[in-house]
């Protein structure tokens, strides 16, 4: 049954992920749904994205496909939420109105299990750490595909550090023009060049 999720939800087959979902659901834990079927699915969509094997417009039917299975099992949790494996704020830093990439991340990170604050584009260094401090977060993820955008990432983490939070908050840099030694001058944690690995770094950081 679990494989069955698995494999319709690379198909991007919604309809059927939702008809599944419900099924094992008089079986099985909702948990083990989750993570045996629709988070297994994700990872194997993860992967062949990161190998070139599909590409974005794949990717993001997908993604409708895991939405509608997480509409069908939500309902089976006791607290009616799904619980996550660590929140993460997500956002393009200010100035950069770039959101593809930004949306491709957000894909891939709730594909990990993890809770996605997305702030959108255009947005202060404030905001970023707001967001962070109010839902205890343990990741921000920060898009940035202008070159400019190092001194908002450097704002990022001076910030973090006023508010208290940066013992408790790893930045990551994702973005065109982003290198390990531009991550590095900004004060971030990490810099990953594509998607999929961003939220494996991601979920790393959650776990501790």
């Amino acid at each position: 049954m679990f494989d069955e999720i698995s494999q319709k939800l690379q198909r991007a087959d919604g309809e059927a992920v939702a008809a599944l979902v419900h099924s094992a659901a008089a079986e099985y834990p909702p948990a083990d749904i989750l993570s045996k079927g629709l988070l297994s699915g994700m990872n194997t969509v993860g992967e062949k994205f990161r190998k070139n094997e599909i590409f974005v417009p794949e990717v993001l039917l997908v993604s409708r496909a895991m939405k509608a299975g997480m509409d069908a099992l939500r309902p089976y949790f006791p607290t009616g939420n799904i619980p996550s494996l660590g929140t993460v704020v997500l956002g393009t830093v200010k100035g950069d109105f770039h959101d593809i990439g930004k949306e491709l991340v957000k894909i891939m990170l709730e594909g990990k299990g993890l809770r996605v604050i997305d702030l959108g584009m255009d947005v202060p260094a404030e905001t970023f750490v707001r967001a962070a401090k109010e839902n205890s977060a343990q990741v921000i993820c920060c898009s940035c595909l202008l070159s400019s955008g190092g001194g908002e990432v450097r704002k990022i983490t001076a910030l973090c550090k006023k508010a208290g939070i940066r013992d408790n908050v790893k930045i990551m840099i994702g973005g065109a023009p982003i290198t390990d030694s531009f991550c590095r001058e900004t004060g971030a944690d990490a810099y990953t060049s594509n998607a999929a690995d961003c939220a494996e770094k991601a979920l790393a950081f959650c776990a501790g």
